[in-house]
């Protein structure tokens, strides 16, 4: 199988942002959250083992990234501080996952809505330090 992207250049995660940023060359760059890989995971856990298998993930909110591990020279696996650690990014999924984000982050929001689910706000935490 020939991977059409080819591996990334660069694989960075900003832990504050909670963003992972996958550089395939200049002109291909993709900045995703954890909780989109997560919630677009390629486990079966998350997509099942066929068309209409999926399961939809809620509450992912807040969930980090907290380990990269790479996998050969193909892929990456993505271990999540919720305890997911299965599915393996392959670099063709990972640039696919950037090239349709807005279409998967649309339909991901649409199919919680339809569930009745809302996401709950982004927290964050600022440090404040009470000068006198």
């Amino acid at each position: 199988m020939t991977v059409a992207h080819g591996a990334p250049s660069a694989i960075r995660y900003h832990q504050k942002s909670r963003v992972l940023e996958v550089e395939f060359d200049a002109e291909r760059t993709y900045s995703m959250s954890a909780e989109y890989l997560r919630v677009h995971s390629p486990s079966a856990e998350v997509r099942g083992h066929g068309a209409g298998q999926e399961v939809l993930q809620v509450g992912k909110e807040q969930v980090a990234i907290s380990a990269i591990e790479p996998v050969g020279n193909y892929a990456v696996k993505l271990v999540y501080d919720d305890g997911h650690d299965s599915g393996l990014y392959s670099w063709e999924e990972l640039a696919s996952l950037g090239e349709k984000f807005d279409a998967n982050w649309a339909n991901y929001l649409e199919r919680l809505a339809a569930a009745g689910h809302k996401r709950k706000p982004q927290l964050s935490v600022i440090n404040v330090t009470n000068v006198s």
